[in-house]
């Protein structure tokens, strides 16, 4: 849905201390981007970079900048800069806008909202806000859960054991964060978010048995509300015929809204203890940012190995005493 001055007024009016200054009938201007400037040089003239399509902000320096002027360069500077079809403009610190500016915007159509926050404080409030808001997302068939702080994303065909998994996990401490559809949304830094749907909430389907309510059978301790996405496990069924990674110097990788992140496969056959495995995938993925690889550690002391033997085969080869 389209982001309106409205109804970021009605989301963020109490958070924010917003307060429409212009008619409400300006508050129907939509925002078209997280993107939010201050609109500098444009109030002294120049113009030829000005980005009009983001929010702007006016601040204690612009405020005071306009004051300066004589009554004329103000309206010249006004008129100037309300002349581009501005989304919304802020005022920040409850600040009282330049005279007129309130009636050439209410001419022109533009909203202009006051906030009781400072400057710094408001442009990080909203452009965090606005970044979410804004942020690619789509829905994956899966289940998520916090492992030892690690965000695992469990994918698979329709019943292989996602769910199962994820309950076990939460059996043992473990956190669910989203079971069969999980909302994934990409933030700055190419961090992927996951979170679940608001309607299923909490809930999980086990074949069998039905749907249960994994917060009210183990605790608020038991969910979360989101959890940054960093190992996909995509379980599948057992195949002799296809390979299988046995060492771990290979690392297969997958792509998400345009990230890549590491990409486990587990091929399952009877007896195979999943939970144990899931474990050990996210104690191995915090190890990696220890500074430990394993399967490189190993194959290096084996690669030292083999020459340092190579090595005493040729002394010996090489003495006649």
């Amino acid at each position: 849905m389209a982001l309106t001055v409205a109804k970021l007024l009605a989301l963020k009016a109490d958070v924010l201390g917003l307060r429409l200054l212009t008619d409400e009938s300006t508050a129907e201007r939509e925002i078209p981007t997280d993107e939010v400037i201050s609109p500098g040089l444009v109030l002294a003239g120049f113009s030829q970079r000005f980005t009009h399509t983001r929010s702007q902000v006016l601040g204690e320096t612009e405020i005071t900048y306009l004051a300066s002027l004589t009554p004329d360069q103000r309206r010249e500077a006004i008129v100037r800069f309300l002349s581009y079809d501005l989304p919304v403009v802020f005022v920040t610190k409850a600040l009282d806008p330049p005279a007129g500016m309130i009636e050439m915007a209410n001419e022109r159509g533009i909203p202009i909202v006051a906030t009781r926050l400072k400057t710094g404080e408001f442009y990080g409030a909203i452009k965090s806000f606005l970044e979410s808001r804004f942020a690619p997302s789509t829905f994956l068939h899966g289940s998520l859960a916090d492992v030892y702080g690690v965000g695992l994303l469990f994918m698979g065909r329709s019943g292989i054991g996602k769910s199962e998994c994820v309950l076990d996990l939460v059996e043992r401490g473990h956190r669910l964060v989203a079971d069969d559809q999980v909302r994934v949304t990409r933030r700055s830094g190419g961090i992927l978010i996951g979170r679940g749907n608001a309607v299923l909430g909490f809930h999980m389907e086990i074949r069998g048995v039905g749907i249960i309510d994994i917060r009210s059978l183990f605790g608020i301790r038991s969910v979360r509300l989101q959890k940054r996405i960093e190992v996909v496990v995509r379980l599948e069924d057992w195949d002799e015929s296809t390979p299988v990674e046995r060492v771990g110097l290979d690392e297969e990788r997958t792509g998400i809204l345009d990230v890549e992140i590491p990409l486990v496969r587990v091929p399952l056959n009877p007896g195979k203890n999943i939970t144990v495995i899931a474990e050990v995938v996210a104690m191995n993925h915090l190890q990696k940012f220890a500074g430990g690889h394993t399967a490189e550690q190993f194959n290096e002391r084996l690669i030292e190995r083999m020459r340092t033997r190579a090595e005493t085969e040729t002394y010996l080869e090489e003495d006649y005493e």
